[in-house]
């Protein structure tokens, strides 16, 4: 005797349908976005209410965008995403979610990622479109020329503190912006490596700019950026507020907790999963941000 097929239900198919339009939406990445709240934190004004609004609407707005930028991205690479061991599993690369629906849920992620922004004000609605129309040269082009790939990547984080700034009318120093450079490059070159590490016995399907590196370039280059976040902090703290000076140690705890998962225990492929499973690193984050608030309002 067959066995009988189970055809799923209309509401079945339609709640299928709904969690690969979300899953599209790669929610896991707005950890990312997180960094809009770090001018409000060293400001001393995250506390304040209306601050805090402020700061969640341009959290929403680039939540919605980098979600906009992911679609356009899994639609246009989705034939090599499923030649990917973990990419082919992405509901647009594995066909739970159509080219057209990809389309309208792109489209829509947009739109309210604009209409969000220009509720907060125009310069935010700005860096939005920069960090869309720098998205779009990094996915066509960029993104296969060797180390500006990775400085794209940096450059995106960047934008997302000067967005917190600009939204909450706070100010950013030149220190923490290098700051944030470094460790945006710190972290794009971890997940480099990762991906080199994961295709080093298959070329083939691998990223071409992949090709382009070695595993010995990118520990070096993780060495000086490395070098770089601990410096560009330790002078921000010390120039901003002496005080701040004791959270040096999270800092250096949580680079050097990130640096032994990349190399002994091959992780660091998806920095939003390792903030998102690491008790040390999310302990560090948590107590970081505790002591930089509770300098702020002492």
């Amino acid at each position: 005797m067959k066995p009988q097929t189970v055809i799923p239900s209309m509401e079945q198919q339609h709640s299928a349908l709904w969690l690969s339009l979300i899953k599209a939406l790669r929610p896991k990445q707005w950890t990312k976005n997180f960094l809009v709240f770090a001018s409000a934190m060293f400001a001393g004004t995250l506390l304040q209410a209306s601050t805090f609004v402020q700061a969640l609407v341009a959290f929403a707005a680039f939540s919605l965008m980098s979600s906009a930028i992911y679609v356009l991205n899994d639609l246009r690479d989705r034939e090599q995403d499923r030649l990917h061991p973990d990419k082919r599993l992405r509901p647009i690369a594995s066909g739970a979610v159509t080219a057209p629906q990809a389309i309208m849920l792109g489209v829509i992620a947009f739109a309210g990622a604009l209409a969000l922004g220009a509720t907060v004000n125009k310069m935010l609605l700005v860096i939005l479109l920069v960090y869309f129309v720098s998205n779009l040269l990094y996915s066509f082009y960029l993104k296969h020329v060797v180390i500006l790939d990775v400085m794209l990547i940096a450059w995106g984080f960047v934008l997302r503190a000067v967005a917190g700034a600009v939204a909450v009318d706070g100010k950013l120093t030149s220190w923490f912006l290098l700051c944030t450079m470094a460790l945006s490059l710190f972290l794009a070159l971890g997940k480099r490596r990762h991906e080199f590490r994961l295709f080093e016995h298959d070329p083939g399907g691998r990223r071409k700019v992949l090709d382009d590196y070695s595993t010995k370039l990118l520990d070096q280059l993780m060495v000086m950026a490395t070098s770089l976040v601990i410096m560009f902090y330790s002078m921000y703290a010390a120039t901003e507020d002496g005080r701040m000076m004791f959270t040096v140690p999270f800092v250096l705890y949580g680079i050097f907790r990130y640096y032994y998962l990349i190399h002994m225990r091959n992780s660091g492929g998806k920095p939003e999963d390792v903030l998102l499973s690491d008790r040390h690193i999310q302990l560090t984050v948590l107590l970081f941000a505790v002591a930089v608030i509770m300098i702020k309002q002492l």
